[in-house]
């Protein structure tokens, strides 16, 4: 049973009072609409968030932005003229007149290994496991024709398959997709799996519908301030798409009815509040790679840079099923406060997870922790899926009996306390202190395949000290006075801003990174892959160039998250 450890009354009070039927009363609206980026739905849909946000007593406003969106449209495969049942997805080529023909080649579960050796060029690719960006990458790359993805079930799951976070640009541009994607359901695909290996050579023609284009789409923002607040003080961000594949009542109207939930009962109590509050619902998640979250981003930059101390983002709350809690996503420094919040809100033990490239994260840049994105899971199955949010995620199936009012309520909950956390704590509850030991971790893990080859040195004491810092500067915070807590505050807001983007990023902070798995501290990436080369080659030599200006790049931003404590401290 959940603990209510915590000893701030405020917080169980609201904890206390989520309301299950409010939250279905919204969800009864969301099932009403398809909501397709862009479309006259979605912005009916959003009005009505817009309108119940109006009347408990937020700013609100819609934007309307330029995105490059991919609706996908009619799809049909046909195997030696026989026509299976199929979908084609986001940002897939579209189908030249009389579909696209080519030999078949099976590239497994369509990775960089599977890819090696194989001459698929003018190929139509066979994958197994639901469509993805990064088998849509290495098809393009390696100058495939198309891509058939077999649905690891009976269901077929819609997905967008860019590589490229948010709308491209120009020099992005050459990086989305070539291919025409389509997926089958798994029966079929496995049909065609075992003739291949069989040594026939199946006909196969893939037929697809794409529209893809610039079109306009919404934002929806609504804000509310800490009492006294200026227009440079701090706010929290609270996210979720709007967005959905057919009625998207779990993904994403769950979220959104957590949104409001959470909204209403926060704006109880804003009297209390040290930090503002600013909700943002995305379009073009589903449909354009983020758009919405990378367009706002862009054009908020200098201001998100300045004032925004967190990012919580919702997705796919209270499915039925949706038992498994232990590792929701967080950033290092935000690990404490979700495992507070799950453990006393739940009774699950976090075991945490590290934050993906997914989930409207386009924050990391800026140098914004980011917490959350899908919160509960269900219990690992059979089905190998791409996440655990159900088998109807991405199917016509999400609809609202899929959701379990328990479920969402509990859920809603975990995000209640965590924001409350974040809008009425004197000091910002980031742990540098966790920070530092996941850094000194992965140094370890590197040290150890580097065999003393390339110095570690600089990065040790630079992490150390932030460790020994962050834990005085925790200290101080408390029984410190209004202005030493004034001071920390900046002090963890400037740690971020060096930390973060090194961490979850490749170090630029004014560009987005591809939409491909990163490993962590990304930035070291360089001194990685000279681990892996014969010490003395030629190869090591030029790549301990590139491994020097990595560690240089995260030497200083250690250095400046120092500076910033030692700030704090004086």
């Amino acid at each position: 049973m959940p603990s209510d450890a915590h000893p701030d009354p405020a917080l169980l009070e609201l904890v206390g009072a989520v309301s299950g039927p409010a939250m279905f009363a919204h969800l009864q609206e969301f099932a009403r609409w398809v909501k397709l980026s862009g479309t006259p739905e979605e912005l009916q849909s959003l009005r009505y968030v817009q309108s119940t946000l109006d009347g408990y007593g937020f700013r609100t406003r819609l934007i309307e932005h330029d995105a490059y969106i991919s609706l996908p449209g009619k799809a049909r495969v046909t195997v030696d003229g026989k026509a299976l049942t199929a979908i084609t997805h986001s940002h897939s080529q579209a189908s030249p007149a009389g579909g696209l023909r080519g030999r078949l080649v099976d590239v497994g579960d369509g990775t960089a290994a599977d890819f090696a050796g194989k001459d698929v060029k003018g190929a139509i690719v066979l994958a197994s496991g639901i469509a993805n960006p990064v088998t849509a990458r290495l098809a393009s790359l390696a100058g495939a024709a198309g891509q058939l993805h077999i649905s690891p079930h009976q269901y077929i799951h819609e997905m967008c398959i860019s590589p490229v976070w948010g709308s491209p640009t120009t020099a992005t541009l050459a990086d989305m997709p070539s291919t025409v994607a389509c997926s089958i359901d798994h029966a079929d695909g496995m049909a065609l799996k075992a003739r291949l290996a069989k040594g026939e050579t199946p006909e196969v023609v893939l037929h697809a519908e794409v529209d893809t284009s610039w079109r306009k789409t919404p934002i929806l923002v609504a804000e509310l301030d800490a009492p006294g607040a200026g227009i440079d003080d701090p706010f929290v961000l609270f996210s979720g798409h709007h967005d959905t594949w057919y009625y998207g009542v779990m993904d994403n109207g769950s979220a959104n009815a957590t949104m409001l939930e959470s909204a209403r009962l926060l704006a109880g109590r804003r009297h209390e509040w040290v930090r503002g509050l600013r909700l943002c619902f995305w379009s073009g998640h589903s449909h354009g790679r983020y758009s919405g979250s990378v367009w706002y981003v862009d054009e908020h930059w200098d201001e998100l840079d300045r004032r925004c101390v967190a990012h919580v983002n919702v997705d796919s709350t209270g499915g039925v099923g949706a038992s498994v809690l232990e590792n929701a996503a967080a950033v290092s420094e935000l690990t404490t406060l979700a495992g507070e919040a799950i453990r006393e809100r739940t009774g699950h033990q976090y075991l945490g997870k590290r934050k993906s490239r997914s989930s409207d994260d386009s924050l990391p840049g800026v140098g914004v922790p980011s917490m959350f994105g899908a919160l509960s899971e269900q219990a690992p199955g059979t089905v190998k899926m791409r996440n655990s949010l159900g088998w109807w995620w991405h199917t016509p199936h999400d609809t609202i009996d899929k959701l379990d009012e328990a479920n969402l309520v509990r859920d809603t909950q975990v995000f209640v306390h965590v924001l409350w956390r974040l809008l009425a704590d004197a000091v910002v509850p980031l742990d540098y202190v966790a920070h530092a030991r996941a850094l000194i971790g992965e140094l370890d893990h590197i040290a150890a395949r580097l065999k003393g080859s390339f110095s570690l040195d600089p990065l040790y004491a630079g992490a150390l000290a932030l460790r020994d810092r962050a834990e005085a500067v925790a200290a101080r915070a408390e029984d410190a006075g209004p202005e030493a807590t004034q001071r920390i505050n900046a002090a963890l807001m400037q740690v971020s801003r060096a930390l973060v983007p090194v961490d979850y990023s490749s170090g630029n902070r004014f560009d987005h990174d591809p939409a491909l798995p990163a490993a962590p501290w990304q930035t070291l990436d360089p001194i990685r892959a000279l681990a892996k080369l014969a010490p003395g080659s030629d190869e090591a030599h030029f790549q301990r160039v590139a491994a020097t200006r990595a560690r240089n790049r995260v030497a200083f931003a250690l250095r400046e998250a120092n500076a910033a404590l030692d700030g704090a401290l004086a």
